[in-house]
């Protein structure tokens, strides 16, 4: 029998190299379609972490409907509204837009003039954006809507973010970055009610190129999710947190030292370096002295999660024990304003009597826990009308912004972002600064007519077709 030839050994040891090339090549393609964000280049349109700005504005924007009525606190609030137009003023380049909702016409409103008016105008302008050569980016929620169909049509480009897919969740983030030098965040989203009937609050911070940097991360993390039903294991140094709880931004906001940075949840958005909106919270009550003033849609501890069809509900203690540590054990005095809405869900009144009770067992020790419920008429054809929309904290030493209540299961499934500020130095030598504002806002809430005490008992009626309605009796104290 005749033995192999020479050539055998030698075009199998080709077949392994190219084999072996092919691999390599597919593993670099891969490697590249993981961190598409670094083919743009580590520069674009300039700005680095190098030659950012520091030296910061903020300005508090807030939307009230006219039918909530308060008393003047001396600090007029820019409207959130004006903000957004000022922002599209200050447009030279870009223009990157994240919300969950596209609602700003509601063209069959036919009162006059139309409540929804504010955001027909904000529509409008955003059409017009492309006529200025301002690039506009959208990333939003998994969504039929024809705004942002007639937004791609005027070169618009429109990513959609299948949260479903991901966690079983929605997409709750609503910020702006606007030539990534200014930027907002806050409860408002693209709904003509954010503009008009709904109370929302938010911040716009200008000339800050740094935060903006940082906030755009989070921009191009949601950007790459795209079209994809799972999370990369491996992710681009391009969308790597600049700032965190350990290593804030050292800025100067309104001529006054301060430090801040940007959170996300849930954990699974979080990039390398990234905070958790849960640890960021986490971190302003640690840090907080006097005092903590909360003003959320919903408080409610409770994570529910679905597991081969069955539906389970567990306690979130994430947030509820550190409020209560920062008040047993630090004295710390707690103020919790909730809306109260026919979505309040029932054990909300369970829990808030638990906190309660922390003041009622322990006043002799001066443990101050207080809770009052906003609560305002709400419409029948419309259940957002009026609605404390509000999702801040603010302290003595620093203020929270976020997308979130403070419901266990939207920092577990639901995408949003949340901004810290802390100030530094000591309050008499900083002056008057965001902290300061957001203080008498939430002051102005606490004592304005719609904020009840509740006491009493939670009722569960049954409507004919088995809907669920919840009645609560408030007794003002």
């Amino acid at each position: 029998m005749a033995g192999p030839t020479p050539q055998e050994p030698l075009k199998t040891q080709q077949k392994c190299i190219a084999i072996f090339a092919l691999v390599c090549c597919f593993a670099v393609l891969v490697a590249l379609i993981f961190s598409s964000v670094d083919i743009w280049g580590d520069d674009e349109d300039g700005i680095t972490e190098e030659n950012c700005s520091k030296d910061c504005h903020i300005v508090l924007v807030e939307n009230i409907p006219d039918d909530l009525s308060f008393s003047m606190d001396g600090r007029p609030h820019l409207p959130v509204f004006v903000g957004f137009h000022t922002l599209l003023d200050q447009a030279k380049h870009s223009v990157e837009v994240v919300s969950s909702a596209w609602d700003l016409n509601s063209w069959d409103l036919e009162t006059i003039p139309s409540p929804a008016k504010q955001g027909q105008l904000l529509f409008q302008r955003l059409l017009r954006l492309k006529s200025r050569g301002v690039k506009l980016k959208i990333a939003s929620s998994l969504t039929n809507s024809t705004e942002l169909k007639a937004l791609a049509t005027h070169n618009a480009e429109v990513h959609y973010v299948n949260m479903t897919v991901f966690t079983r969740g929605g997409l709750h983030s609503s910020f702006w970055i606007v030539d990534r030098k200014h930027i907002y965040i806050g409860s408002a989203d693209m709904d003509w009610r954010s503009l008009s009937k709904r109370k929302e609050l938010g911040v716009v911070v200008y000339n800050c190129s740094c935060l903006a940097l940082d906030l755009h991360r989070v921009f191009s993390f949601y950007w790459q999710l795209h079209e994809r039903d799972y999370i990369p294991s491996i992710w681009s140094k391009r969308v790597t947190a600049l700032y965190g709880k350990n290593n804030a931004l050292q800025l100067q906001l309104n001529s006054t030292p301060a430090t801040a940075y940007v959170s996300t949840s849930p954990e699974l958005f979080c990039s390398k370096d990234r905070t958790r909106d849960v640890d960021a919270i986490y971190q302003v009550i640690q840090s907080a002295k006097t005092f903590i003033f909360i003003s959320v849609t919903d408080y409610l501890p409770l994570v529910k999660r679905s597991f081969r069809g069955t539906s389970v509900t567990r306690y979130w203690s994430s947030i509820d024990e550190v409020i209560r540590e920062a008040v047993v054990l630090r004295g710390v005095k707690v103020r919790l304003l909730i809306s109260f809405w026919k979505k309040t869900h029932p054990l909300t009144f369970n829990f808030v009597t638990s906190l309660k009770s922390l003041f009622l067992i322990h006043t002799a020790l001066i443990f101050f826990v207080f809770i009052r419920f906003f609560s305002h008429k709400e419409q029948n054809d419309d259940i957002q009308l009026g609605l404390n929309h509000n999702k801040y904290m603010v302290t003595d030493n620093a203020v929270y912004i976020g997308n979130h209540d403070w419901v266990g299961s939207d920092f577990a499934i639901n995408a949003g972002v949340g901004l810290v500020v802390k100030m530094n130095g000591s309050s008499g030598d900083r002056g008057v600064t965001i902290l300061e504002h957001v203080k008498a806002t939430f002051e102005r809430d606490w004592r304005s007519r719609y904020a009840q005490t509740t006491e009493g008992c939670l009722m569960l009626n049954w409507r004919d077709n088995g809907t669920a309605v919840y009645q609560t009796h408030i007794f003002l104290t």
